[in-house]
């Protein structure tokens, strides 16, 4: 009886719980995460991506600058390899990254086989927009099952480079941060220029220095901002190369203040009898553009440009740019090569590229 009383009890309990459970609504099923989403780029592409990403590639060296400072840590490679003026500037274990190669022109193609094989999830070209894009990186983007998507990259707008980032990569933060950065700088340096009377200026390249950045042309873009540039050709040229003119067009010119590029002839036309006819070579007002890990004036045509500006203004018009260059450096590099700048490293970039009163506050 005792054992039979047991089991009844046992059924009893059991039917409550499940009248209990039967009075209580099901508890939803949470929808699962999304793997993927859609990105719109800025040619218009409607792109499938991971919905996280974590390894993304670059399409070529302005790409390269320009992504290095918001996500180093996903770059699967990189375009070129470092020059030897990065060496001491960039972290050094960027330098160990394999070389992808580039999209458009310059220095070797795109290597798919590489490509195909780090594992990349997305590949991100940015710059300026190309007649022939749409077509090519929807064509890349068939041929190798990875994403290709364009961001544009302008200096008056490279604020809304690195938000349009942010949101590609899951960095918000870091884009915005960047991009307020970007705005300000280029706010500034607009309010310089307005305020001033341009100095009358060249930049001079090449082994002879015959070469000019012209004005109007890409290149330009800040040399025009912030000085009256006196190389006006006919025909502009949209290569880093510039225009070639001869020394009897530079003498007809004659600038107040010329800029040399880096691996020009900066270092011996203060001897050059040809060169001492020009009033910057005779007054001493002739500079080397800083080069580290970049030229400092955008070649190629990135970011570094804002590095430019800030060096540019201070060089030309000391008194209105009344910022402390090497502090503003010093931010730079922090926050878009991700390393701690020396006094050293930074007197070695400005050598010969400062006036006087700067480089005597820099001893």
């Amino acid at each position: 009886m005792k054992k039979l009383l047991s089991i009844l009890l046992a059924v009893m309990m059991i039917a409550m719980l499940a009248l209990t459970g039967c009075g209580q609504p099901n508890e939803p099923t949470p929808d699962p995460e999304p793997t993927t989403r859609t990105f719109t780029d800025s040619l218009g592409r409607e792109v499938t991506l991971p919905s996280k990403l974590s390894k993304i590639a670059i399409s070529g060296p302005l790409a390269q600058i320009v992504v290095f400072a918001i996500a180093p840590e996903m770059m699967v490679g990189v375009a070129n390899d470092w020059g030897e003026e990065a060496k001491g500037l960039i972290p050094d274990e960027y330098y160990t990254l394999p070389k992808l190669g580039q999209l458009y022109g310059g220095k070797g193609e795109l290597n798919l086989e590489t490509l195909l094989q780090s594992g990349a999830e997305v590949v991100i070209d940015v710059g300026e927009q190309k007649g022939s894009m749409v077509d090519d990186l929807n064509a890349l983007q068939e041929q190798t099952g990875i994403p290709f998507v364009h961001i544009d990259c302008y200096t008056g707008h490279m604020g809304d480079t690195y938000r349009t980032l942010g949101t590609l990569l899951g960095k918000e933060t870091e884009g915005n941060a960047l991009g307020e950065y970007c705005d300000m700088v280029y706010s500034r340096t607009n309010k310089i220029a307005e305020s001033v009377e341009k100095a009358n200026l060249l930049y001079c390249l090449g082994d002879k220095g015959q070469n000019v950045i012209a004005q109007g042309s890409y290149h330009a873009e800040v040399i025009d901002l912030l000085a009256n540039n006196l190389a006006v050709v006919e025909s502009p040229s949209s290569k880093g190369t510039g225009n070639e003119v001869d020394m009897e067009q530079i003498l007809k010119w004659n600038p107040d203040v010329i800029l040399f590029a880096p691996g020009s002839v900066y270092a011996t036309v203060g001897e050059d009898s040809a060169w001492q006819g020009v009033t910057a070579i005779k007054e001493g007002r002739y500079y080397e553009v800083p080069n580290g890990p970049y030229n400092w004036m955008g070649f190629p045509p990135s970011v570094q440009r804002m590095l430019g500006m800030m060096w540019m203004a201070k060089l030309l018009y000391p008194e209105t740019a009344d910022y402390d260059l090497q502090a503003e450096v010093t931010e730079y590099f922090k926050l878009f090569y991700h390393t701690d700048l020396t006094d050293e490293a930074y007197n070695a970039l400005v050598a010969n590229s400062v006036g006087a009163a700067e480089a005597k506050a820099a001893a």
